[in-house]
């Protein structure tokens, strides 16, 4: 995922919206819930804080072809 280089941050929403038990993230766009329901309430440089954590979220889920 990569973060928007406009000042309207958008959602990293895909529209895949379940929660994944084990790490707490959306399994489509891997936000916490509080994230989630926050969205809109948050300042752009703290949305482009979750937008920066995402890759990293990424990186620690088990990958099918590993």
């Amino acid at each position: 995922m990569t973060p928007p280089s406009h000042s309207a941050v958008p959602s990293p929403c895909v529209g895949v919206c379940r929660m994944n038990g084990a790490t707490g993230w959306c399994e489509g766009c891997l936000r916490t819930i509080d994230e989630i329901t926050l969205w809109s309430q948050l300042a752009d440089r703290d949305k482009l804080a979750v937008w920066k954590a995402l890759p990293q979220r990424s990186n620690k889920l088990p990958h099918p072809d590993a």
